[in-house]
């Protein structure tokens, strides 16, 4: 058993668990926001049982990334030894950064927005989310900031086979940076628009026709019908950023073996590495031309030239068209939805169905992201600085495979009682309605004394 390969599949089992529940909270933290703000305007307690359904899906997300989150951190010094060997003096600072300025925020003041509604003032109470929501981004930013420098290092110098940081401005916002940013936020606001709208449809399916639903479901649809367009013009200016600093990447993406204008936009393939050719292929005439150089006879890179220095290609190019081919699916869905609930106030049982299972798209697309990104890179962890083969550790193959099995199993059952979880929210929300109490507008009303004494 191969520990280099083992120790990329645990990592990125790991890392595939945890980037489930950030790119959750990174948003969420906002719509509660949205929630807590339209509640302050309009005094309508309808949108603070939206914000109480809503917060406990926060706080369960938060607390399963949290512990992911460590197990993941360990690797770097049982299975990836090298890695902090060589970059730590980057890398460390920009974790240690995303603790201290972001974590910090979310972890002290999630309790008052669990358990302050009525207990600090409303004022306060507003502020907590102010700050988890604020606290959520500014994680996402030193996260994305590590990430991107992986991806396109700038800002240092290396001494005796060490990376010395020089220019923070430079590592930080480095060439991929703030594409790479705006692309996960957005994400991120899709995947929770999606959970939102496919949770409240569930609601929507049992009858439920409370305020509270309503005001989830539209805040749902419209926010993905707004962003999804958004995204997609981001992920076309990600894409020629990629073009300019990673061009083996958009080979491998396009499946594209040689250099040349008129290239055509591969839809289906199977792309054979040994023959150096894709199999079963369906394309558009010069269509990869026009997307990445908006020329037909635009010249987009080919894996040829870089023999031995880019990516499995395979992985790489169904990777991304799982993402645009679930991005394309959530425009359709999000925008019917909204004209339904724009034009005819409901929505039609085929479509509510449907909404169901897309709560979990935005995951899907997230992932086949990422996998195209990351694999993307390989064979380099550090592009241009370490390969992904000389940062492995001298563990052995076997106790790598026991505790991969070990995180595989346990991410599983962790997994379906998450979404257990989740469902059970749904459906207790959608069976109180409107009529339960708001949380600490009970506890008010039994403190009060009552009458005669």
């Amino acid at each position: 058993m191969d520990p280099l390969i083992l120790s990329r599949i645990q990592f990125g089992a790991n890392i595939s668990f945890h980037i489930l529940f950030p790119t959750i909270t990174i948003a969420l933290g906002w719509v509660l926001l949205f929630f807590k703000l339209r509640y302050n305007a309009t005094n309508d307690s309808a949108w603070m049982r939206a914000y109480f359904t809503w917060v406990k899906v926060f706080a369960l997300s938060f607390a399963m990334g949290v512990v992911s989150g460590v197990t993941m951190s360990f690797q770097f010094g049982t299975n990836w030894p090298g890695y902090m060997e060589k970059v730590g003096n980057i890398a460390g600072p920009l974790l240690a950064y995303e603790i201290l300025t972001a974590f910090f925020l979310e972890a002290a003041f999630l309790g008052i927005m669990l358990f302050g509604f009525r207990r600090v003032s409303n004022r306060i109470h507003t502020l907590a989310t102010v700050l988890v929501a604020g606290g959520t981004t500014v994680s996402a930013f030193w996260i994305i900031a590590l990430n991107s420098w992986m991806q396109t290092p700038a800002g240092f110098e290396m001494r005796d086979g060490v990376a010395h940081a020089v220019d923070w401005w430079a590592i930080i916002f480095n060439p991929s940076m703030p594409y790479r940013l705006t692309h996960m936020l957005l994400a991120s606001g899709l995947t929770v628009s999606f959970l939102i709208a496919g949770l409240s449809a569930l609601r929507y399916l049992t009858g439920d026709r409370s305020e509270s639903m309503w005001k989830a479901l539209r805040t749902g649809v419209f926010t993905a019908a707004i962003l999804i367009p958004i995204q997609i013009f981001a992920g076309d200016q990600h894409g020629l950023n990629t073009l300019e600093h990673q061009p083996q990447k958009i080979a491998a993406m396009e499946a594209n073996w040689n250099t040349g204008p008129n290239v055509p936009l591969v839809l289906f393939a199977l792309p054979d590495e040994a023959a150096k050719e894709n199999k079963f292929e369906i394309a558009i005439p010069d269509g990869a031309s026009l997307v990445l150089r908006h020329s037909t006879s635009g010249v987009v890179p080919g894996l040829n030239d870089y023999p031995g220095n880019h990516p499995p290609v395979f992985p790489v190019f169904w990777g991304f068209r799982v993402m645009v081919g679930t991005g394309i699916l959530m425009l359709l869905v999000s925008w019917s939805a909204a004209f339904f609930l724009k034009r005819r106030h409901s929505l039609p049982k085929p479509l509510a169905m449907l909404m169901v299972p897309m709560a979990l798209s935005g995951w899907l697309a997230t992932l086949a992201g990422w996998y195209t990104t990351e694999i993307g890179r390989q064979p380099w962890l550090v592009t241009g600085v370490l390969k992904t083969g000389d940062a492995v550790g001298p563990v052995a193959g076997s106790h790598v495979a026991l505790t991969l099995a070990t995180y595989l199993v346990l991410y599983v059952l962790l997994l379906i009682a998450y979404l257990g979880v989740l469902v059970h929210l749904a459906l207790k929300a959608a069976k109180d309605g409107d009529s339960s109490p708001l949380p600490g507008v009970m506890n008010a009303a039994m403190s009060q004394p009552a009458a005669g004494e």
